[in-house]
């Protein structure tokens, strides 16, 4: 088994991996880490002696692995980005809403595919909601989290900090309200929220993968949903609310592979399926069975005794 990890992860992406596999009893030589860039990786994909492989990473470069082991044929697994819909029904409270939202978006600086990302709350309470989560965000501590109790670090390069900015500008120039955050500051990105989203806005459909929360209203479920659905990607969901019975009847009407009810999008456990559909990749094939079956191979064995007799 080959592991590539991103040029940005070395050691947490790569060697702390296959140490934590060695001292666990792995035998030495199962598992390789191979260091290199984008070429790297596809000459590993090519490669005649890979028979199967796993990517986590962009759309876009799921799309190219995806058309070449197609071509090859071999099984592929994608999990890929998420535009997370993060739905706050008008009977949650709004405390704890804001809290599970607030680390739904900026844990990790949002830098996660399951990050909440767009935060739908019910016209009765979104003002409330907004005010809430931007004073949480504004709260959050930034630094080094090596030498302080810093909540929220640096973003992964400046290319990324640069990205995010520029975002943020594109939905402010096209009527978003911008309520804290938004400034960057050195390598640092501060928790940020956009109120007044609508889906005509670029934001609401690309995948900033940082630390930005945007808020649209809605009038009722359908319409929660319908926000929800449109997205061409189908990660993660989370519906907050105080009807754990209501939350259950929504979520199947998610166009996405993980729903949570009562909590927020960032809460996968490890041992249940987790992918997404759409351009979030080609669904379950991590956690749990589903990462058995997406790894190994079925293996058909019959066995005749007696000798079965034919007509021919």
């Amino acid at each position: 088994m080959l592991l590539k990890p991103d040029p940005h992860t070395p050691l947490s992406g790569g060697r702390l991996f296959a140490e934590v596999l060695a001292d666990a009893g792995l035998p030495e030589g199962v598992l390789e880490v191979v260091h290199g860039d984008a070429d790297a990786g596809a000459a590993l994909v090519q490669a005649p002696d890979v028979a199967m492989v796993s990517f986590t990473g962009s759309t876009e470069v799921g799309r190219e692995i995806g058309a070449t082991a197609g071509r090859l044929l071999k099984r592929v697994v994608l999990e890929l980005g998420g535009q997370n819909a993060y739905i706050v029904l008008p009977d949650a409270d709004i405390e704890q809403a804001a809290s599970a939202g607030s680390w739904g978006s900026f844990l990790h600086q949002g830098q996660i595919c399951m990050a909440a990302r767009r935060h739908l709350v019910h016209q009765d309470v979104v003002e409330a909601y907004t005010e809430t989560l931007a004073r949480r965000a504004a709260a959050l501590r930034i630094g080094d989290p090596y030498r302080t109790d810093a909540q929220i670090g640096p973003v992964i390069e400046h290319g990324a900090l640069t990205r995010i900015a520029a975002a943020v500008e594109e939905a402010v120039a096209q009527g978003a309200r911008l309520v804290t955050g938004g400034r960057v500051q050195g390598p640092f990105f501060p928790p940020t929220v956009l109120a007044d989203v609508t889906p005509k806005m670029a934001v609401f459909h690309k995948e900033v993968f940082g630390p930005v929360a945007t808020i649209t209203a809605f009038a009722d479920d359908d319409e929660a949903i319908a926000l929800a659905n449109t997205s061409d990607y189908g990660l993660t969901a989370a519906v907050y609310t105080s009807d754990a019975d209501r939350g259950r009847a929504l979520a199947p009407r998610l166009r996405c592979g993980v729903v949570h009810v009562g909590d927020q999008t960032v809460n996968h456990d490890p041992a249940l399926p987790f992918g997404g559909i759409g351009a979030s990749g080609n669904a379950s094939g991590f956690g749990g069975r589903a990462a058995l079956d997406a790894f190994t191979r079925w293996h058909t064995l019959t066995t005749s005794s007696p000798a079965r007799a034919y007509p021919f």
